[in-house]
């Protein structure tokens, strides 16, 4: 449909000058309104992408890629044979044990609810990235005689201690005689803090060794469960369901993707949401295109008939318009493209920027995990956005185009 001689004059259209200018203005804004609203889907995107990337890296930071628990919460007894067991699977680069349970911390007067993860310090490099998270410590600090312990950058703040200070930990105890539990006061050391840049992690998460944890909580020789890392994470869902599968029961596991399910659920449907939302802004400015076309038809409408009178096919009349929307769409989508490229590549320094001037902190670590505009452009999302950007030029201009087929030469001509 799109030959040389109905783009040539579309082209000629669109350069040509109107005798209404308000066809003009609304041609132009067309243009700026695909390119804007391409260039705002193409930022928006790439935020929410950086934002789930940026996240999963912190998650997977200071969480393995797996876990194995016994079924019904019970304590894992004999963690040892099923370490040596995974390990021996060769897509596993990393296991090892861990306690987990609940206390709070005192000091200083203030009082704060922790999670309490009892860990191995010669092995956690395994199966976290808690050794590259360290502020001025290493985890060879973490000790079991006399106890020690590394706490969150905001935890530590909040509870105004810093390394070397003593705190105390309170955990609860269960004493059968009386059938309740019983608080128990442990003075432990601040061995080192940990800040892994995600909010809920460093305000919540004290470590201890696993000794002490179990000393402390009465595990005996048991542990909570056994973490596992893969040398594919995205793929970790599948590994460990082979793995718990050769084990057999009453072994269960968790993987990275169960750790938060809600928060990548609203994630994902959060970005399809704004895509369609967003959308509106090129539908909008496809509604300019429709009302330019239209002007443009009612003014080059001695133009049609004439071209029609010398053997112009209608379809031919139909391809000119329809190449003038293509024009126009591409343009849109090239210029916004183009400006969402540019725009994602400064987003960062300027919301900073726009921090610095009007005083407020638009990304709060304690709402967002994070401290830090994230960005990741994929093509995939600009090659959808610039399509969907473009079906929608188009198929604006099929009345328009239409309706200029339709002319009829001598009742055009009729009153020129």
């Amino acid at each position: 449909m799109f030959h040389p001689l109905p783009t040539f004059i579309a082209g000629r259209y669109l350069r040509s000058k109107r005798k209404n200018r308000f066809a003009s203005f609304i041609s132009v804004a067309s243009v700026l309104g695909i390119a804007l609203g391409v260039a705002v889907l193409v930022i928006v995107l790439s935020v929410m992408n950086g934002f789930e990337v940026e996240v999963t890296r912190h998650i997977l930071g200071m969480t393995s890629h797996a876990s194995i628990l016994e079924a019904g919460g019970r304590n894992l007894g004999p963690w040892r044979d099923v370490a040596a067991e995974v390990k021996r699977d060769p897509r596993v680069s990393g296991a090892a044990p861990f306690i987990r349970a609940s206390g709070m911390l005192n000091h200083r007067g203030h009082n704060r609810g922790v999670v309490i993860y009892g860990i191995p310090p010669a092995a956690e490099h395994e199966v976290s990235d808690l050794p590259k998270h360290l502020e001025g410590a290493t985890l060879a600090a973490l000790s079991a005689d006399p106890p020690t312990i590394l706490l969150g950058q905001a935890l530590a703040h909040d509870l105004d201690a810093k390394a070397g200070d003593s705190v105390t930990l309170v955990v609860p105890r269960w004493d059968p005689e009386q059938g309740l539990g019983l608080p128990v006061y442990q003075r432990v050391t601040v061995a080192g803090i940990f800040h892994s840049g995600m909010y809920e992690y460093d305000s919540t998460f004290a470590m201890l060794h696993i000794d002490a944890a179990a000393k402390l909580f009465e595990f005996g020789d048991t542990v909570t469960g056994l973490r596992v890392n893969f040398s594919d994470p995205p793929a970790a869902p599948r590994y460990i369901q082979d793995i718990i599968n050769r084990l057999g029961p009453p072994f269960v596991a968790l993987n990275w993707t169960q750790y938060h399910r809600n928060f990548f659920y609203a994630l994902k449907s959060q970005k399809r949401m704004m895509f369609v939302i967003l959308s509106l802004i090129v539908a909008v400015a496809a509604f300019n295109i429709v009302a330019s076309m239209i002007m443009v038809v009612k003014e080059k409408g001695r133009d049609i008939a004439i071209l029609r009178t010398i053997g112009l096919a209608p379809r031919a009349v139909l391809a000119i318009f329809l190449s003038q929307g293509v024009l126009i769409g591409l343009g849109g989508v090239a210029l916004g493209v183009l400006l969402g490229m540019i725009g994602t590549s400064r987003a960062n320094a300027f919301v900073h920027g726009a921090e610095q001037v009007f005083g407020v902190q638009f990304i709060k670590p304690d709402v967002y995990y994070i401290d830090y505009l994230p960005v990741d452009l994929r093509l995939g999302d600009v090659v959808a956005v610039g399509f969907a950007a473009f079906v929608i030029c188009v198929a604006a201009t099929l009345y328009p185009a239409w309706r200029a087929s339709r002319i009829a030469p001598a009742e055009a001509l009729r009153y020129e």
